[in-house]
């Protein structure tokens, strides 16, 4: 797992399935926090190991892989060198659909947006030949919260892939009852990642604020200078929970959510169905490629 939404994909995938899986988290922003937090939630989690790199003892003990990323190098390496027997793909925000576009055949094994070189771009076809052999086997299938649509679902199902949706059903049964009401703004890291001007961004953030008083999520990749800049808007409450949003919002009400387009507008309604919220997205879609 390589981020806090892969790993809640994990713990909803361990729920679904009634099965305790260990988990191997790559260190990046949120990651410790994000796994304590699920562990405290009663995600069953055998063991949650932190690594740089790929953790190659662990994926050699184990022949059934959860995979939070599969445009990873990392992944790519692995599965070419190791050849699971059997593996689940999980949501990577919204590269959900531009990876099951690769199993299809309609586009090429690399990440969207990125400029591919190195080992990695090697590896890639014998990673997909062994992943399109173990479905022709009935052994890969994807576990997501995305709507892959209709024709997306039948071609892979064609190639012997199945999938399952889930609506995090365990992420809202686990939530503690929180304090949040009223609007909340989910940071972004367009800004961070040369999408955004930084100077665009704060007004936009103002003019979310403007008139009221709003709680203000940070993104994992936010800079300092940014969350500085969005503090001092007047009304705006930043608060550095270090955990990703799905789990803050789970078992919030009545919140009016206002974000930049992303993959929350995909995961955070599913997170508050049923509890009154509504979410506002604003602005134009993220490029593709970038997620959260």
């Amino acid at each position: 797992m390589e981020s806090p939404l892969q790993l809640i994909g994990a713990a909803e995938w361990a729920a679904a399935h009634d099965i305790t899986v260990p988990v191997a988290g790559r260190l990046t922003a949120q990651m410790p926090e994000t796994a304590t937090e699920l562990l405290a939630r009663g995600a069953r989690f055998a063991a949650t190991d932190a690594y740089l790199g790929i953790p190659w003892r662990a994926l050699m003990r184990h022949r059934h892989w959860l995979v939070g990323d599969g445009f990873s190098g990392q992944f790519r390496l692995a599965a070419a060198l190791l050849r699971p027997r059997r593996v689940t793909f999980l949501d990577d925000g919204a590269n959900a659909v531009p990876f099951a576009d690769v199993l299809t055949g309609r586009r090429p094994y690399r990440r969207p947006g990125v400029t591919e070189r190195g080992l990695t771009t090697r590896v890639a076809p014998l990673a997909l030949d062994h992943v399109l052999g173990r479905a022709i086997a009935g052994h890969v299938e994807i576990f997501t919260a995305f709507d892959l649509g209709e024709g997306r679902r039948d071609a892979l199902a064609d190639r012997g892939i199945r999938v399952r949706r889930h609506r995090f059903d365990w992420t809202r049964a686990s939530a503690p009852p929180s304090g949040l009401r009223g609007r909340v703004v989910l940071g972004s890291a367009r800004p961070a990642d040369g999408l955004m001007p930084l100077g665009d961004y704060v007004a936009w953030v103002e003019g979310v604020a403007r008139g009221t008083s709003v709680v203000y999520l940070p993104h994992r990749r936010e800079t300092d200078e940014q969350l500085a800049a969005v503090a001092r808007i007047p009304g705006v409450d930043v608060r550095r929970t270090l955990l990703p949003a799905e789990l803050v919002l789970a078992g919030a009400v009545d919140l009016d959510i206002v974000t930049l387009a992303s993959s929350t507008v995909t995961t955070i309604p599913l997170v508050l169905a049923g509890t009154g919220s509504a979410v506002r997205p604003h602005g134009v879609a993220a490029p593709e490629g970038r997620t959260r």
